[in-house]
């Protein structure tokens, strides 16, 4: 076992992983990843829009895109915190909020539901 350096935290969130999560439901690989690393997050947006229209015939009606985008943002970004941050107290001084707003954060998009069932 690697030893940690004496400022290392083991956090509970060292077992989170978008990447680990969607590896193990077939959902992502090496090359995947590496394709879609060089892409500016705009495009990958772009790109998800624009195939989730196409497989439903361009009728993507009744999303309210918009005023979802928000949303779709701040919870990407909470799960990539979760993520690269070893501990929860790391993760809501990324993202500059306080422990209070972070846990109702944490409650709001149901992101411990989302890394416990990768863990199992």
């Amino acid at each position: 076992m690697a030893r940690l350096n004496r400022h290392e935290k083991l956090g509970h969130n060292r077992y989170h992983s978008v990447s680990r999560k969607l590896r193990n439901e077939g959902k992502s690989s090496d090359e995947f990843e590496a394709m879609l690393s060089v892409l500016p997050m705009e495009d990958v947006i772009a790109l998800r829009l624009e195939l989730a229209a196409r497989l439903s015939n361009g009728k993507l009606h009744g999303i309210f895109l918009w005023k979802k985008l928000g949303d779709l943002i701040k919870e990407a970004v909470l799960k990539a915190a979760l993520s690269i941050t070893s501990t929860k107290k790391d993760a809501h001084r990324l993202l500059g909020m306080s422990e209070r707003n972070f846990k109702k954060i944490i409650t709001k998009y149901e992101t411990n539901a989302f890394f416990e069932e990768s863990n199992k």
